[in-house]
């Protein structure tokens, strides 16, 4: 079965889930350069934190946290990524684009991970999946709030000087999700069908 999510029939047991699950359907990442403000508010990030708390997490551990950038925020963000590019040897407009990075959505949200190797009931790969769930409820409810995201890594994230801005004894900075109004409908990359990745056990 494949096609858009408005053409699906969709087994939803209220009109509510069935108007859920279609948005969630809708869901598809948004560059930064195309966020504008607004940007997700106080409240709205608190919603946000919320729904990252609803996914699976064995034990509970919470594994992860969120550290937001907005305003002067950003521009310390700016400074980090500029600093990046200069000691790569970027000078002039790539320096500039390195600021720029930062710079184009309103609200920034840094993903850190506390992976605990040795918790006896908690392996590692399941508290990373526990990150990830928390990320992907953290899109899923910026999208249903109106918002478009987009969750970036990349080299950055592993540098000490960024990391060490953002992260405790411990931690790991998984990377950043930027979030604001989109300035256009979202774009889907090009879906496949569910089927590919459904199976039954042997």
């Amino acid at each position: 079965m494949s096609g858009e999510p408005s053409d699906l029939p969709l087994p939803a047991s209220t009109a509510e889930g069935e108007a859920a699950l279609r948005l969630l359907l809708t869901r598809y990442s948004v560059s930064a350069r195309h966020l504008r403000d607004p940007g997700p508010s106080e409240e709205q990030l608190w919603a946000m934190a919320m729904a990252a708390l609803r996914a699976p997490d064995h034990e509970k551990r919470i594994p992860y946290r969120f550290v937001v950038a907005r305003g002067e925020g950003l521009a310390r963000l700016a400074d980090l990524f500029e600093d990046y590019g200069r000691r790569r040897g970027k000078t002039g407009g790539e320096l500039a684009r390195e600021r720029e990075k930062a710079l184009h959505a309103p609200v920034v949200i840094a993903v850190v991970a506390h992976i605990d190797g040795h918790d006896e009931e908690v392996p590692p790969h399941e508290q990373w999946a526990a990150v990830g769930g928390a990320i992907a409820n953290a899109l899923n409810a910026l999208h249903f709030m109106g918002y478009g995201a987009k969750m970036v890594a990349g080299a950055r994230a592993a540098d000490p000087a960024i990391v060490a801005a953002h992260c405790r004894e411990g931690e790991t900075l998984v990377g950043w999700i930027s979030a604001g109004t989109p300035d256009g409908p979202a774009k889907a990359r090009g879906e496949v069908d569910a089927a590919a990745i459904l199976g039954t056990f042997p």
